[in-house]
Formats: structure tokens, C-alpha cells, sequence
């Protein structure tokens, strides 16, 4: 990708963190120095630099002299709020995990998921519902959208034995985060997959995540009224 009237430092980190996405440039994998970056986008070097230090303070990108920059293998913004692996979290509790997969189709979003994903009406996306358990009990009802536009290895992973959740900690980048947290009264499907009454209450956390402007994925996270979130600061 060759640029001979030169590229701004946005044009430039766009593009690198598009390959980072894309795993052009995989997690753990050394990118082209600035030299090389410089003559690829025929940019001045202050410029790469630039863009370079936005991808780095975005969690993305790890520099150290003497060694160059590195995509870091676990990117996140900041160190404030780790997305948790749920399988780590209910065996870091003492009890044995289990997946299943309760659901997975390729569709066009429909209104109410272009509002939730942050994509257009008619965008492809993966849908996604899992079921998370605890010792054999229900723990965590997964109900989740996928952007493949950024993240596009998606489509080719079954999730028959790993869970989206995992995936995406460990394959898809992101620079930004929204979450929120909520008591709520759970839907008739999420009252019968987590076996409880039709008006009990849940603890549901929403997520999403965007790889600078472009949304990655949403996720409804449903819990039995007995979940406990913890968190250490």
C-alpha cells in the first residue's frame, strides 16, 4: 500500500490498526519500523511517529526501544476494567465450567440490532447464544452480536467448542469499551435457559466494543438474582 502524495497520521493509524484487526499483523507479531512505515505511506517520520503513540496509548501497539513495536497479545483499554473470561471466572471460584452453544446464524441486522451493534440496517452479523455453567448449574446467558466487517475471522470459527467471549478477549482489538450494568425481569427465553421463574429478577451486564470507529460486537450477559460481581481495584 504505497502512498506517494503522502498520509496524514490518521490515514496511517487507521490502516495499521485495520491490519491489526484483520490480523495482518497478528497478536505477539513486530510491525515495520518507522523507516519502513515512512516510505510505505511516503509520510514524514514525526507523522508515523504520531499515529504510532495514538495506537500505543489505545492499547494496541507495545514500543520498546532497541526491540521495535510489538501488537500486544491481549490488547485493552487501559488498565481500569479487564474483560473477564467467564471459564476463568467460575473455575477461579472453585467450580468446573461448561459451554454450550445454543445458537449460532449468520443474518442482516435488523433495526433493533443496527441500534444495539451500531451498524447499519442490512449489515451482516453474526448472531450468537450461549449458555455458561457452574458446576452443572446455569450461570451466564450469553446473547450476543458480532460486526464481522471488524472482526472477520468470526465467520469462520464454529464456537461449538469455545465461547465468543473468549474469541474475542483473544483475537479481535479493540480501543473502546461501554459498559453497563443492570437489575432487570428476564425474558421468557432467558427465564427458560437459565431455569428460573418467569418473573424473577437477573443481574444483566451490556457490553460493547469498537475498534476505533468501527463497532466490534454487543453482548447481553444474563445471571440468576445469586451472581455477585467482583471486581479489585
Amino acid at each position: 500500500m504505497t502512498r506517494s502524495n503522502g498520509s496524514s497520521y490518521r490515514v496511517i493509524r487507521d490502516e495499521i490498526a485495520r491490519r491489526i484487526g484483520e490480523q495482518i499483523w497478528k497478536p505477539g507479531s513486530l510491525i515495520p519500523g518507522e523507516e519502513a512505515l515512512r516510505i510505505e505511506f511516503g509520510a514524514a517520520r514525526a507523522t508515523v511517529n504520531r499515529a504510532l503513540q495514538e495506537l500505543a496509548r489505545a492499547g494496541l501497539i507495545e514500543r520498546k526501544r532497541k526491540v521495535g513495536t510489538r501488537v500486544v497479545l491481549r490488547p485493552m483499554r487501559e488498565a481500569r476494567f479487564v474483560i473477564p473470561i467467564v471459564s476463568q471466572e467460575i473455575e477461579a471460584q472453585g467450580h468446573t465450567y461448561t459451554y454450550r452453544l445454543l445458537a449460532r446464524r449468520e443474518r442482516m441486522a435488523e433495526k433493533e440490532d443496527a441500534l444495539l451493534l451500531d451498524v447499519e440496517p442490512g449489515t451482516v452479523i453474526l448472531h450468537l447464544k450461549c449458555l455458561h455453567l457452574a458446576d452443572g448449574r446455569p450461570y451466564q446467558f450469553e446473547d450476543r452480536l458480532i460486526n464481522p466487517a471488524a472482526a472477520p475471522q468470526v465467520l469462520d470459527e464454529p464456537f461449538e467448542v469455545i465461547g465468543p467471549n473468549e474469541w474475542l478477549v483473544t483475537s479481535a482489538p479493540f480501543t473502546r469499551g461501554e459498559f453497563s450494568f443492570l437489575a432487570d425481569r428476564p425474558s421468557a427465553e432467558e427465564a427458560d435457559i437459565l431455569g428460573i421463574a418467569p418473573h424473577a429478577p437477573v443481574f444483566v451486564g451490556e457490553r460493547r466494543t469498537w475498534l476505533l470507529a468501527r463497532p466490534i460486537t454487543f453482548v447481553r450477559m444474563v445471571h440468576p438474582q445469586t451472581h455477585r460481581l467482583r471486581s479489585a481495584l
